[in-house]
């Protein structure tokens, strides 16, 4: 059979990629991991930051296009909202299941907090030596203004239909029962945090260690606490496991057109403030 009546015959096969790989080995594609990068404060909708919403895309077409060997997920987060954590880990947990593709988390800078949470719905995760991992705990921060209020002969208005209704108002004196209530609150979401670590940890986390202080540590030492994995980079880990030819598709979230023309809005502004004493609480 000539070369071009042998191309007649592979074009009315009903999948050419599919007959060809079959026959022809050395036209095989070389193994495809896509990776997606989980950067920013979370919960945040301006310019660096990520939620649900956001990430939905990117993650939707790493697990879909293709058919990966793996997804990774390249980790630079310093926390934020916990219920955007949680649905963006627990989507990560759907896709990976339905589709059965294992997923290996790489922390860069930090992955504390909620960070951290997007870093447990995966299967494996590796850090850098010097990578800050952790922070299983919950914070709620705010301040009080009903003193400065005082001094200047400001009064305060409020009115509400409800007891609790301005529970922790800043510019009022702050009763203990909100304080109490409060707590609870943040207790409930801390056991959830919990939750989720250990379910996805498992017996990897070591016995008689209390690793839900809010604490962090530093890459090796999440090692030896089995937080991590391992100690290991992107390109090399996945060279190792799946060869070095592997291809990496990297997907990431697209940036709104006015930030993308270099538009700045105060929103925008104010976002980056807060992203950045979030980022300044691990000295990064």
């Amino acid at each position: 059979m000539n070369l071009w009546v042998f191309a007649l015959f592979v074009r009315g096969m009903p999948s050419t990629s599919g007959f060809m790989n079959a026959w022809l080995p050395f036209l095989r594609s070389r193994p495809t991991v896509a990776v997606v990068r989980l950067n920013g404060a979370i919960g945040m909708s301006g310019r660096g930051g990520m939620n649900d919403v956001s990430t939905a895309p990117m993650l939707e077409k790493a697990f879909t296009k293709g058919k990966p060997k793996a997804v990774a997920l390249v980790i630079n987060s310093p926390g934020g909202s916990p219920v955007q954590s949680a649905l963006i880990g627990a989507r990560i947990r759907r896709l990976a299941e339905k589709h059965d593709i294992p997923v290996i988390a790489f922390v860069e800078d930090v992955a504390a907090s909620g960070g951290y949470w997007l870093a447990a719905a995966a299967d494996d995760i590796y850090a850098d030596a010097s990578s800050v991992v952790g922070s299983i705990g919950v914070i709620s921060a705010g301040f009080g203004a009903h003193l400065f209020l005082a001094r200047h002969g400001i009064e305060r208005r409020v009115h509400t239909a409800g007891r609790s209704k301005s529970m922790l108002d800043p510019f009022r004196p702050e009763p203990d029962e909100d304080v109490a209530r409060l707590k609870g609150l943040l207790e409930g979401i801390h056991t959830n945090f919990v939750d989720h670590v250990k379910s996805r940890r498992g017996d990897r986390l070591p016995e008689g260690e209390d690793l839900f202080t809010g604490e962090v540590w530093l890459g090796a030492q999440a090692l030896e606490l089995g937080l991590i994995d391992g100690i290991g980079h992107l390109r090399p880990v996945l060279e190792e496991r799946f060869g070095d030819k592997v291809r990496l598709k990297v997907y990431g979230a697209k940036k709104p057109l006015l930030t993308r023309l270099g538009a700045r809005v105060m929103s925008d502004a104010a976002e980056v403030i807060e992203e950045r004493a979030a980022y300044a609480r691990f000295g990064l």
